[in-house]
C-alpha cells in the first residue's frame, strides 16, 4: 500500500508517533491490559482505538470516571510506560510512514508531534533507529491543551519555522487529523492495522 501525499508544496512534515510512525498501537493496548488488570479495569480494544491521540493522563482519568475507579494517575502511568518499554523489542515502523520520513530527511525539518511522553517516543523512535531524523518533538507535558486543539501542531511548526499553511500533518487518530485541521494545516490519514 502507498500513502498518497495532498497536492502542493511542503515546507516540513510533522507525524504522530504512536499509530502513524511505529506500528506500536498493539503494543501499546498490550502494555495497557497488563497495567490495568490488577485494578480490574476494563478498557475494550475497541474503546482503546477510539480514544488514541488522547495524553496517557487523560486516559486514565477518563477510565476512573467511566468505571468509578480511583486509580492513582501518575502511578498508572509510569507502570503503563514500563509495561510498553518491555514490548519495544516487538515494535515495527509502518512501512508506508517511513518512505515519507526517508524522502523529507535532509530536505525539509521532520518533527515529531505526540500525545505520548517524551520518554515513550524517543524508546520507540531509538527502537526503530529513526530518533536521529527529527529537528524537533513535541510531546505531551510541552503544550496545555491536547489535540484536537491546534497547539502541538502550531508549536511544532514553530519550534521548526515553518508557517502552518506549509505543514503536513501524518496522523492516525481523529482526533489528530482535526487538530491539524484546526492548525490551517493539510494531513494524510494513516489507516490503522486491520486496513494496511
Amino acid at each position: 500500500m502507498r500513502l498518497p501525499l495532498p497536492e502542493g508544496k511542503f515546507g516540513a512534515y510533522l507525524f504522530d508517533c504512536d499509530g502513524t510512525i511505529a506500528d506500536s498501537m498493539p503494543l501499546h493496548y498490550v502494555a495497557w491490559k497488563k497495567t490495568l488488570a490488577p485494578w480490574g479495569c476494563d478498557f475494550p480494544e475497541k474503546l482503546f482505538y477510539a480514544w488514541g491521540g488522547y495524553p496517557v493522563a487523560d486516559i486514565v482519568m477518563m477510565l476512573n470516571e467511566r468505571q468509578g475507579l480511583q486509580m492513582p494517575v501518575d502511578e498508572v502511568l509510569q507502570q503503563k510506560e514500563q509495561a510498553y518499554f518491555g514490548c519495544l523489542p516487538d515494535l515495527k515502523v509502518i512501512p508506508e510512514v517511513l518512505e515519507h520520513i526517508e524522502s523529507g530527511y535532509g530536505r525539509i525539518p521532520l518533527a515529531v508531534v505526540s500525545g505520548s511522553t517524551r520518554d515513550s517516543v524517543e524508546a520507540s523512535l531509538a527502537a526503530l533507529g529513526l530518533l536521529d531524523r527529527f529537528d524537533a518533538f513535541v510531546c505531551a507535558g510541552d503544550y496545555k491543551k491536547a489535540k484536537p486543539d491546534p497547539e502541538p501542531f502550531l508549536l511544532a511548526a514553530a519550534r521548526v519555522g515553518v508557517k502552518p499553511e506549509s505543514c503536513l500533518v501524518f496522523e492516525d487518530a481523529d482526533l489528530g487529523i482535526d487538530a491539524a485541521t484546526a492548525a490551517g494545516m493539510a494531513s494524510v490519514k494513516v489507516p490503522p492495522p486491520w486496513q494496511r
